[in-house]
């Protein structure tokens, strides 16, 4: 994880937050990602709340974090994929505007 911070936290299409009080609360990560199909737009590649910090306003916080970066960036819109087996998320997002856009199923091949 330490190398993986190292290395991302440089770069300006990257954005990690985190929230803590005396320990970790939490953390959000976003990237700005340019694709072919869908041009340039921001998503939010990871959100992890502590068990223990959960609905005390610390996704919340970390959400309007990332909403006012994508702002600053000169974006209007952010994005999130939430996996469909974390049930508990979809309520969250959806209690903050986000809407359900698809549902996809997600493949990977091992190639070694």
């Amino acid at each position: 994880m330490h190398a993986r911070l190292q290395s991302l936290l440089p770069r300006p299409q990257h954005r990690i937050v985190v929230a803590q009080r005396g320990r970790l609360l939490g953390w959000i990560a976003m990237e700005r990602r340019y694709t072919l199909e869908s041009g340039e737009f921001v998503e939010i590649v990871g959100l992890v709340v502590d068990a223990a910090a959960r609905g005390h306003g610390v996704g919340r916080a970390l959400v309007a974090e990332a909403e006012a970066w994508v702002l600053e960036q000169g974006f209007d819109a952010i994005r999130v994929r939430s996996n469909v087996a974390r049930d508990a998320s979809h309520p969250f997002y959806e209690s903050l505007g986000f809407a359900r856009i698809k549902t996809q199923h997600a493949y990977r091949k091992a190639l070694k």
